[in-house]
């Protein structure tokens, strides 16, 4: 994917996140969340995503789902790791 700006290492997903979220839901946010399109966050999270990118730092997005539920992905410090999940699951 050229417009990946960084790896997604092992993708994770909490059952919560898997029974409310559709297949689509989560691909899209994923391309997103690594294309640097953060989605619903403030200014201050972008900054620091942004900054991440530079230092292989932890990453945070927030999304919609179709069906209105909010969602998180945590790409963690390294980049090894990506967890989905809702924000009740932190």
């Amino acid at each position: 994917n050229p417009a990946a700006k960084f790896q997604l290492g092992q993708l994770v997903a909490t059952p919560n996140a898997l029974s409310q979220l559709t297949h689509e839901d989560i691909l899209r946010a994923l391309q997103r969340h690594q294309a640097g399109d953060w989605g619903e966050v403030g200014a201050e999270d972008r900054e620091a995503n942004d900054q991440a990118l530079l230092h292989g730092t932890r990453l945070l997005s927030a999304y919609l789902a179709t069906n209105g539920t909010r969602f998180w992905i945590i790409t963690e410090a390294g980049h090894r790791v990506t967890t989905l999940l809702l924000p009740e699951d932190y």
